[in-house]
């Protein structure tokens, strides 16, 4: 990558680290924190979790399609405002409709995809494929960062003000843009007519992929809705959780690159693949079994971060070797609206069933999701 590629793609990665970080911080507190809002019920607040997934799913490939007619940089500073706007509006939320209306605000700025098309108008096609894995693992790095700032950060501006704190970093994310992303002399543009669109979303190998991105997030949220509220019943503090994410988080991060690696080096990757399901499926089985426990909860968090994290690595990279060439842009809109999607649908099932059997069920629920998914994805090819 030549001096201009870096720096764009530093200097977008960062933005998409920023937007991540806002949306993130909140995540191992958000139950907590939601319980305490007028007419807050379990099924409301697991439906506020995840209802930003629905409207980034929504407005994901709208965006995309306008930032090919006004620029990409209009399209990404309206997006980063209204999720300032959504931020600013959970904020000040004191009823639950009023933090679902801010939480569906924030995704309403959906501009990873514009991003995304951003970058590659701004790099050549035999530079992409790095300028892209900046941009993966600055978001696996934001997730981890963010699990350990919201707690660390609750004592002294607590949940209202991280959210503002979201907004600062969407303000600071607008001046990035503009004074350290150039502008791009084309387009490349977007892959989404019909018929391209309808081939990619029948193509067998990529169904698996995209219910296996739908199944890891909606096993994500619907699991958050119950980890923090578990650990505070076994006598850790919000304030508190961050010392059982930090050692957990950090050995996860040290197992998953492990295996990455090891995975790409003897060409295995549907093997780990595979395994990292498995991994995910344990912890939700010991999450359900033993959660009153704290050394086995965090054991089962260790699990989940490292099966997490690895599943998180591979998909992009199954879809980008699977998709056909020309409909790679395609098949990665697609991919995206089904992550978050899943979010979506995780925070809702997560919320309901917590509500009427208690956490055990969601535990078990993401258990025999596991299940599912490996069912599936036993007939992916290795890449």
């Amino acid at each position: 990558m030549n001096s201009s590629e870096r720096r764009s793609a530093l200097a977008l990665a960062s933005i998409m680290s920023l937007r991540m970080l806002g949306l993130f911080m909140v995540l191992p507190l958000f139950s907590l924190y939601a319980q305490q809002l007028k007419g807050a019920t379990p099924a409301l607040i697991g439906l506020s979790l995840g209802i930003y997934g629905l409207t980034q799913a929504f407005f994901q490939i709208p965006f995309g399609i306008w930032s090919d007619k006004v620029g990409r940089k209009h399209v990404i500073t309206l997006g980063l405002i209204i999720f300032v706007l959504g931020s600013l509006l959970a904020a000040c939320a004191h009823t639950i409709e009023g933090m679902m209306m801010g939480r569906a605000l924030q995704g309403v700025g959906a501009v990873g995809s514009t991003i995304m098309a951003l970058l590659a108008d701004l790099t050549r096609e035999n530079q992409r494929t790095k300028a892209m894995a900046i941009i993966g693992m600055t978001i696996g790095v934001s997730f981890s960062l963010a699990m350990l700032l919201g707690p660390l950060l609750n004592p002294w501006i607590h949940v209202n003000g991280i959210f503002v704190l979201a907004a600062g970093m969407g303000v600071l994310a607008i001046f990035i843009l503009y004074k350290m992303v150039a502008e791009p002399t084309h387009h490349i543009h977007l892959d989404l007519e019909q018929h391209s669109f309808l081939m990619v979303l029948k193509m067998p190998e990529l169904i698996r992929l995209n219910s296996g991105i739908f199944i890891l997030h909606m096993i994500f949220t619907a699991s958050f809705v119950v980890i923090p509220i578990g650990l505070q019943n076994n006598g850790i503090s919000e304030n508190h959780q961050w010392i059982v994410y930090l050692p957990t988080l950090i050995f996860a991060f040290i197992c998953t690159a492990f295996c990455i690696i090891t995975a790409e080096k003897t060409h295995r990757l549907k093997l780990f693949f595979l395994s990292a399901i498995f991994i995910l499926g344990c912890a939700e089985l010991f999450f359900g079994l033993f959660s009153t426990h704290i050394p086995a909860a965090a054991f089962s968090l260790f699990l989940f971060f490292t099966g997490f994290s690895i599943l998180e690595a591979f998909l992009p990279s199954f879809i980008s070797k699977t998709a056909p060439p020309a409909r790679k842009g395609t098949a990665l809109g697609i991919y995206s609206c089904s992550q978050f999607l899943g979010i979506f649908a995780g925070g809702l099932f997560g919320g309901w069933l917590y509500g009427m059997l208690g956490p055990t069920a969601v535990y078990l629920f993401c258990t025999l999701l596991t299940i599912l998914w490996a069912t599936i994805a036993f007939g992916v090819k290795n890449p």
